[in-house]
């Protein structure tokens, strides 16, 4: 579990950083997306993919754990 913690913090990081990287130039398709209020969409659908990968990760963690416990126990 806490290597799941270590990647989603590594990947939390690196989208952040990234994000910089974006918000430092500028272009037409983000002023015309902002305008419209678009952009919105585009980060919550961009939120909601990264919550669920998050997810994902966290219930495959869980099934590797419980079959490692029960190989483990036989």
């Amino acid at each position: 579990m806490k290597k799941l913690i270590n990647i989603s913090k590594v990947l939390f990081l690196w989208l952040l950083s990234t994000m910089s990287a974006w918000a430092q130039s500028p272009s037409t398709q983000t002023d015309f997306l902002e305008s419209s209020g678009k952009i919105y969409v585009v980060v919550a659908v961009l939120a909601l993919i990264f919550i669920g990968v998050i997810i994902l990760l966290i219930s495959l963690e869980r099934r590797l754990a419980r079959l490692e416990k029960d190989l483990k126990d036989d």
